[in-house]
This record gives structure tokens, C-alpha cells and sequence, in this order.
């Protein structure tokens, strides 16, 4: 099985390669933008911001499976540049399914919370309505639409609020400034699921394995989008205390910042936040056999892994 993932670079991207779990289940291509991956080695270039591109590119490398960790995420300069972000985040994921569609190939995909408009008060079931508030949001779904009107056998797992021990990321940008700091304000009325890469690989190696061992009919049932989370759910505000507290505990910082809740409307954006992204990951772990631990698991380990290195 040769499987080609793209966007090697990106927080998500990243974590596959340094777990090693798809080099383990077949010939593992990566691409990044520039062809190039973070560690210096020369990898195959492919850029979704053209999506003519791709089609060469992938009868060149002919994959079995394509993991699609790419994506425009300026989540407030899509405002400003919708085009390019509905290129990246739209128009090349069809592309990509249609070339698998056209040569039976999987298309494992990632979209988010932002497909929804957060006026939920209860978790998103996988079939709930959605409804974009900002551009962002706009240029995922129609990714989705794309991938799932390509005809392809595809999976497309919708996390949020994903953070890494690499990368920019809210948990960084936490340790970063808490570092200098002896009082934050972070906003306390947007609510979701703080997931770590390291969860959404497992998952995602999970489904993937179940796909290589199901029959036809099995497949078919297998296939098409479900949410990819940790469990629970906290605010930003809760997140970032929680970031410290286990911080200080590992050594991490030298002391506690002060966090000072305060509303969406204390900190203005360009795009208009979900106050509510929790989704509803019970059908992926019973699909999958899977479980997704609550969201606190996944920053304790994540903090080891920042305390070892």
C-alpha cells in the first residue's frame, strides 16, 4: 500500500511523521508546499493553493491512499482572502477526489467545528445542520461537499481547537506568553474540545486499519465524516488554567500567571468564533472501536512529552 500524505509541515502533518505509524502500513510519500519538511529533508512538493498541479502529482506517485493534512487555517485573514482559502480548503480536496475516485484510491480528509454556527447546547451529532459563520468555515464545508460529490471512498474527520508539542498553537502561545506574564485575559464563553494530534493520529490509524481488514459492504458502512475529538469539553479560559497548572506542576514554569476571564466581546476578531464547538465523537468510537479520552488525558501527555525534551 503506498499511501501520500500532504502537508507534512503542519501541526497534524507533522505528528504523523514523527509517530511513524503509516511508514509502518505501507510505502509513506510525503509533500509539503515547498518541498521540503521541517527537518530539512527534500520531500515531493504539492501545493493545494493550485489544485491544476495535483492531478501530475498524483499519477506520478500513483498512492493507494491519500491523507490530506493540508489546509489554508488563517481562520481571520480568510476574511480577506475567501478565494484562496476556498482554493485550498475546497477546490483542491475535489480535485483529489476525483483523481481516487478515477483510480480507487481512499481519501482521508480533516475538516472542524467552524462548519457549524455554535448555537448548539448540546454536542454535534455528525448529521447536525451546518451553518458557517466566517470564511473559514465556508472554505471547509465545501471541502467536504467537494470530496463527498467526487464520488471517492473517503473519510473525513472533523476535530477543533487542535494543538501540538510543535507548531502555533494555543497551548504554545499559552506557554509563551505565561512565560512573561504575570496576568492573562482569556476568553471564557466560547466553548470546545481541546484535541491533541496525538489523539486525532490514533484515531485516524484506527480507521484506517478497520478500512484495510472490512470487506466491500463493511467499507461502504465505514466511510464518510465523523468526528474526531477528545471528550469533554472546557472554554479557552479553562484551557489556559489548565495549561499552567500542569505546567507548574512539571517545572515548565517558574510560576503560575493570574488568568482573568473575559467575554468574546473584551476580544474582537475579524471572524466570528463558534461559542459552542463541542461535537459529538460517541459515533466514532463505537464505528472504530476507539476511545477518545477526555481532553485533560491529552494535555497531561502532551506536557510530559514538552517536560522530557
Amino acid at each position: 500500500m503506498r499511501i501520500l500524505l500532504l502537508g507534512a509541515n503542519g501541526q497534524l502533518g507533522r505528528s504523523f511523521v514523527e509517530d511513524d505509524g503509516l511508514a509502518s502500513r505501507g510505502e509513506l510519500v510525503t509533500a509539503s508546499r515547498h518541498g521540503r519538511r521541517h527537518d530539512g529533508a527534500v520531500i515531493e512538493p504539492a501545493d493545494l493553493a493550485a489544485p491544476d498541479t495535483l492531478p501530475a502529482l498524483l499519477d506520478r506517485i500513483r498512492p493507494d491512499v491519500i491523507v490530506n493534512t493540508a489546509a489554508y487555517t488563517a481562520v481571520d485573514h480568510a476574511e480577506q482572502e475567501e478565494a484562496l482559502a476556498t482554493r485550498v480548503n475546497g477546490e483542491a480536496v475535489g480535485v483529489l477526489g476525483r483523481w481516487a475516485a478515477a483510480h480507487g484510491a481512499l481519501v482521508i480528509h480533516y475538516s472542524t467545528d467552524y462548519v457549524f454556527d455554535g448555537t448548539a447546547t448540546a454536542p454535534y451529532p455528525v448529521d447536525a445542520p451546518t451553518d458557517p459563520l466566517g470564511a473559514y468555515g465556508r472554505s471547509k464545508l465545501a471541502g467536504e461537499q467537494a470530496l463527498h460529490d467526487s464520488g471517492a471512498a473517503h473519510f473525513i474527520f472533523r476535530t477543533a481547537w487542535v494543538y501540538a508539542p510543535h507548531g502555533q498553537n494555543f497551548l504554545r502561545t499559552m506557554l509563551h506568553v505565561g512565560a512573561e506574564r504575570d496576568e492573562l485575559r482569556v476568553v471564557a464563553d466560547q466553548i470546545g474540545t481541546p484535541t491533541g494530534t496525538s489523539l486525532i493520529v490514533g484515531g485516524t490509524l484506527a480507521a484506517l486499519d478497520a478500512w484495510q481488514t472490512a470487506g466491500a459492504e463493511r467499507r461502504h458502512a465505514l466511510q464518510g465524516t465523523h468526528h474526531l475529538v477528545a471528550s469533554g469539553h472546557t472554554s479557552w479560559h479553562g484551557f489556559a488554567t489548565a495549561i499552567f497548572d500542569e505546567s507548574l506542576r512539571r517545572g515548565l514554569l517558574p510560576r503560575k500567571p493570574r488568568v482573568i476571564a473575559i467575554a468574546t466581546a473584551d476580544y474582537p476578531t475579524p471572524t466570528r468564533r463558534p461559542s459552542w464547538s463541542v461535537l459529538d465523537n460517541s459515533g466514532f468510537q463505537q464505528r472504530f472501536s476507539y476511545a477518545l479520552p477526555d481532553w485533560q488525558d491529552g494535555l497531561h501527555g502532551i506536557i510530559s512529552t514538552l517536560h522530557t525534551n
